[in-house]
């Protein structure tokens, strides 16, 4: 199954993604984490490793990857880049990171001022994404940029399943909602998380969302907050991760 996550700057995308690969991993699956954000490295500092060399870069960067895609010259062509159909063990291993199991695959950043735009990372992001075929036992999560962009790129019509992070502010509730309606017009199956929920905001938080939708509660956690606050590596495990998991295992399993 390829999981794609989303939601609003700062709703806490990438430490979802953590929670529930740890948590996946823990059912037994073997988990690649894809970084698509153009911006954030909060996935390499949640998974406690440096920053890396990313697939872009090691393509020759984003001018030489145009060029390979560059319709007018066939022979360059996105398929001569990848094969149609790959695994993720195919995955050339420089593009990769590892931490405690897990494989992170980033799939480009913007370096330096004036470079342009993060266009050429939307049609990588597509183009690999399309290409991997997930053996039994095997889950992606994609961690994306915040906002919506990546319908538009249509990133997330290469994935099973979409996951709104939603946070405690009205913001959060309309980008959910167009999260949600995106989702329906690309007939992919949508389910929201509730993040940093207390008691003051949980009855609201249900109020603005579809409830039948939501998944999973994540309590606010303090002690996650400040290991957040700290730029240290996510230790923490949050109980209600593993019910989401069990969730998402009886998904994969219909």
């Amino acid at each position: 199954m390829k999981i794609l996550v989303c939601g609003k700057g700062g709703s806490g995308k990438s430490t979802i993604c953590i929670l529930l690969a740890k948590s996946l991993q823990k059912c037994g699956f073997n988990i690649l984490l894809v970084d698509t954000d153009e911006s954030n490295y909060g996935l390499h500092r949640l998974m406690g490793v440096l920053p890396s060399k990313n697939l872009m870069d090691n393509l020759g960067g984003k001018k030489k990857f145009k060029e390979k895609i560059n319709p007018t010259y066939p022979l360059l062509s996105g398929e001569s880049i990848f094969p149609d159909k790959m695994k993720i063990s195919d995955i050339p291993k420089e593009s990769l990171v590892q931490s405690e199991g897990l494989n992170l695959l980033v799939i480009g950043k913007i370096h330096d001022f004036g470079e342009g735009c993060a266009c050429p990372m939307g049609v990588l992001s597509k183009m690999i994404l399309s290409k991997l075929v997930i053996d039994d036992g095997e889950i992606i999560i994609v961690d994306t940029e915040a906002g919506i962009e990546h319908f538009g790129r249509k990133v997330d019509a290469e994935c099973d399943l979409i996951l709104s992070v939603v946070d405690p502010t009205f913001e959060s509730f309309l980008l959910n909602k167009k999260i949600k309606d995106m989702a329906e017009k690309a007939c992919i199956q949508y389910h929201s998380i509730l993040n940093k929920v207390t008691n003051d905001v949980e009855g609201i938080m249900l109020k603005n969302v579809d409830q039948d939708k939501v998944i999973g509660k994540i309590p606010y956690n303090n002690t996650l907050f400040m290991e957040n606050l700290k730029g240290e590596q996510l230790k923490i495990s949050i109980p209600e991760m593993d019910k989401i998991s069990g969730i998402i295992t009886n998904i994969i399993k219909r």
